[in-house]
């Protein structure tokens, strides 16, 4: 994979955030302990590499960064984003001046570090409900200003991007009912203003009822056991689609996608996934 921006994420956001996230790391000095410890013509080969099983995504963003500082560097890679490796996977070779690379170690690991993270939390989830017809779906739960990546990486990880903004989408929850007041006026609303298609959450299969009378595109099932889930789909049948929602976790998804939803949403595959751990040595002779 090379150096370079994804055909399905917005260019401006992978430039903005770059060149942020450098200005954060470099600060007004420089990189003081480079350039103190290491000649200016010194050269650096370096191996990017696993060091366990991950799913990858941001590889070729992590060499953009690298390129934001030398855009001359040697990048050699054969792994793509969505790819699954096992440790010790050679994810690219580096070479190029020794003080730019090592400015902008940090920030590319930790951008490839992150996404990574991701896509592999994502493909967990995926290969747990394989075999039923649940999708899984991510959420807008991500660190701001990173969505548009953090969204990239769960499709990597083989996760189905839910909505990415406010404005794709119609999605009434709990407060919007409370505010409008009631199931029914909140529906309204939505169908009066000519958005479609429209969402609603449920907590209970009443107001599930309740909704099928009103008609809607799609339910959101929040919180609810396994008993419910089975009975709301049920009854729902081809009226509308159905995602289960709340308090999902790995050891709990497959029941949940046996329950016959069509989709899981799932809030911690974006906000609370672990970064995995890539490591970028020196190597002299690579």
């Amino acid at each position: 994979m090379q150096p370079e921006i994804p055909n399905d994420v917005e260019t401006s956001v992978v430039i903005n955030l770059i060149y942020a996230a450098m200005a954060e790391d470099i600060g007004k000095g420089g990189d003081i302990t480079s350039e103190s410890t290491i000649p200016e013509s010194v050269k650096f080969t370096g191996v990017m590499a696993a060091r366990h099983t991950m799913t990858i995504a941001g590889l070729g963003l992590a060499g953009l960064v690298f390129k934001s500082v030398e855009p001359d560097i040697s990048w050699q890679s054969d792994i793509q984003d969505g790819d699954t490796v096992d440790a010790g996977t050679v994810l690219a070779t580096l070479s190029g001046g020794a003080r730019d690379l090592l400015m902008a170690e940090r920030t590319a690991l930790n951008l490839l570090q992150h996404l990574s993270g991701i896509a592999t939390l994502a493909q967990q989830y995926v290969q747990a409900v394989k075999g039923t017809n649940a999708i899984i779906l991510d959420t807008r739960k991500t660190i701001p200003m990173y969505r548009e990546l953090a969204k990239y990486a769960a499709r990597m990880g083989g996760a189905t991007n839910h909505r990415m903004r406010l404005d794709d989408a119609i999605l009434i929850k709990d407060n919007h009912i409370a505010v409008a007041g009631s199931i029914s006026k909140a529906i309204q609303g939505a169908k009066s203003a000519g958005h479609n298609p429209i969402e609603i959450e449920c907590d209970t299969l009443a107001q599930v009822q309740e909704v099928l009378d009103q008609g809607v595109d799609a339910i959101l099932l929040d919180n609810m056991d396994l008993d419910q889930l089975r009975e709301a789909v049920a009854m729902v049948g081809d009226q509308a689609r159905t995602e289960a929602s709340g308090g999902v976790n790995i050891n709990t998804v497959r029941g949940i996608a046996k329950t016959g939803v069509d989709s899981i949403s799932i809030g911690r595959i974006t906000q609370s996934a672990p970064a995995v751990d890539i490591g970028f040595d020196w190597h002299p002779n690579a």
